[in-house]
């Protein structure tokens, strides 16, 4: 049995999460997935990963990689030129599409078919202004000298 959360309260008190909090909400979504065509993630480096799905019977013409935002499509599109008898089909012909939801900053650096196998290389590129930098710390600098401050009396002592 699923539970959906309810993540509307952190909403109230977040600022700048609405994609994260979008994310986990979606992911908590009870969908109906299909495991057409099988694939494997990969992180292969700290910021490389690559996606190799088994696109068996497609050729590069009737695959299609789009990314849009941090969301990769990647779908496929079966061309029946040919009108086969076919006596027992075991090679899933249909067409298909994958959705990936990406990282910020994770772009697609390359494509490549071979023996079946579609890979789809991917990269975290974290801008410059994003990364942690250094900042010096300098040891000659003198602090301004505080004057004392005289708290004025209204009243004299006895």
């Amino acid at each position: 049995m699923r539970t959906n959360l309810d993540f509307s309260p952190l909403f109230r008190s977040s600022i700048g999460f609405d994609r994260i909090l979008n994310a986990l909400e979606a992911a908590s979504r009870v969908e109906t997935t299909d495991n057409w065509p099988p694939y494997d993630i990969v992180k292969s480096h700290e910021d490389e990963y690559r996606i190799a799905m088994a696109v068996a019977g497609f050729t590069q013409d009737e695959l299609t990689i789009t990314q849009e935002q941090n969301i990769l499509f990647v779908s496929g599109q079966k061309t029946h030129a040919e009108d086969m008898q076919y006596l027992h089909r075991g090679i899933a012909g249909r067409s298909f599409q994958r959705r990936f939801e990406l990282a910020d900053h994770v772009k697609v650096v390359g494509a490549g078919l071979a023996d079946g196998l579609l890979t789809i290389d991917l990269k975290r590129e974290i801008p410059e202004a994003m990364k942690p930098r250094p900042i010096a710390i300098a040891t000659d600098m003198a602090l301004p000298e505080a004057e004392p401050k005289q708290i004025a009396a209204d009243k004299q002592a006895a």
